[in-house]
């Protein structure tokens, strides 16, 4: 028995030796030899990718990497094989298209499609498939398609301004902006993409639907952490509350369920038009249909509400900018009927203020990973990456 357990406890010295000496050999690597080992940042995140996941998880990266540009300037290596770029200016070099033959930097699969085995779509494709699903969608996009839309948009921003006075008592009361903002949108790109509302505005009320998208995100930050280390991914989803995986199934069977009466109306001049008249010729699944449709529900309407929400915020704490703006539109316009997409678009002071909006209250806050090409890259400001890398 004594010889068992000696047995065992050797081996079990044995496994942690070998584990710590891989872990300080990593390090050793990650300062000393590896190719990013000359960009500067904390030497925790240069040796390890578990800080980052610590942050992204708890929802501190956004504010964490502006300390760490104050810190060690406009370039950081934020993981052992990502860089951090705080200049406009690397923009173009790292999310532009190439020219005379010059790779571009794709997507990175770890972000993108977090989950294993889901079917690509316009967000995670790549350059091919992207051009095709673009361009299927482009018409709905396009000036033409939104002025027709128009008045469908203005009803739903008509019916928000009257719950606002119902629900507020004329200014009387106070109400949450962001689930009102939230409501609208949704119920805009619901009558877009599917043809009908999410009833969000009639029942003053997230839809079950909607309700289940917001689960997801929290979801989708724990998909993201686990790719970097598959082996406790099992682990990690098992921490991951019964409620958001109940809500991300629930999900799934509501953009399901939207997309089959959508399919069942025929042809209709709206957003997901295009990938229906192309599904044959492109032999697209049912399953890849279902994952652009959640894409354009989550990103026509979230975001816009996040943006909604930041700029209102910064108006109202920003006096001097709230008079500025409101004295723009009440000079412009006589009456409510006079408000449409070509009008506003000439008031310069209201797009500056969404610009600064999406600066400085952006509805994505963390970065998208590109993987610098085979060959390497030179990026602004005169940074060689010879290094397959995320950046």
């Amino acid at each position: 028995m004594k010889l068992l357990e000696l047995g065992f406890v050797n081996t079990l010295g044995l496994l942690v030796g070998v584990y710590v000496a891989y872990q300080l050999a990593q390090v050793f690597y990650c300062l000393f030899l590896h190719p990013l080992r000359k960009f500067p940042g904390p030497i925790w995140m240069r040796t390890s990718r578990i800080p980052f996941c610590y942050k992204l998880l708890t929802g501190t990266l956004p504010f964490d990497m502006l300390d760490l540009h104050r810190r060690y300037g406009p370039v950081v290596r934020i993981a052992p094989d990502e860089l951090a770029f705080h200049d406009s200016r690397a923009w173009k070099d790292i999310m532009g298209h190439k020219t005379q033959g010059g790779a571009e930097m794709e997507k990175s699969l770890k972000f993108h499609r977090s989950v294993p085995g889901a079917p690509s779509d316009i967000v995670s494709s790549d350059r091919e498939e992207h051009t095709v699903l673009r361009r299927s969608l482009a018409h709905g996009f396009s000036e033409r398609s939104m002025r027709d839309q128009q008045p469908m948009i203005k009803g739903y921003v008509d019916l928000l301004i009257q719950r606002l006075h119902q629900h507020g008592d004329d200014g009387a009361k106070p109400l949450d902006l962001a689930a009102w903002y939230n409501y609208t949108t949704f119920d805009v790109i619901g009558d877009l993409a599917f043809g009908e509302s999410f009833g969000c505005l009639d029942g003053s009320d997230y839809h079950p639907w909607v309700a289940a998208i917001f689960q997801m995100a929290r979801l989708g930050t724990v998909l993201q952490t686990g790719k970097h280390y598959p082996f406790v991914m099992k682990l990690m989803m098992a921490m991951v509350p019964e409620k958001a995986k109940r809500e991300r199934a629930h999900h799934e069977e509501f953009t399901e369920a939207k997309l089959r009466r959508r399919m069942d109306l025929g042809s209709r001049p709206d957003l997901i038009e295009g990938l229906l008249k192309k599904k044959e010729d492109w032999n697209m699944t049912f399953e890849k249909l279902k994952a652009n449709s959640s894409i354009l529900i989550i990103g026509g309407s979230e975001t816009t509400a996040t943006l909604l929400s930041g700029v209102t915020y910064y108006l109202l704490t920003n006096p001097d900018a709230h008079k500025r703006l409101t004295d723009e539109i009440r000079s412009t316009f006589k009456e409510e009927s006079e408000i449409d997409f070509t009008s506003v678009s000439n008031l310069p002071y209201l797009l500056a203020c969404l610009e600064e909006a999406l600066r400085l209250y952006p509805p994505v806050p963390i970065g998208l990973p590109r993987i610098v090409p085979k060959g390497g890259q030179r990026l602004y400001p005169n940074k060689q990456i010879k290094y397959k890398v995320h950046i």
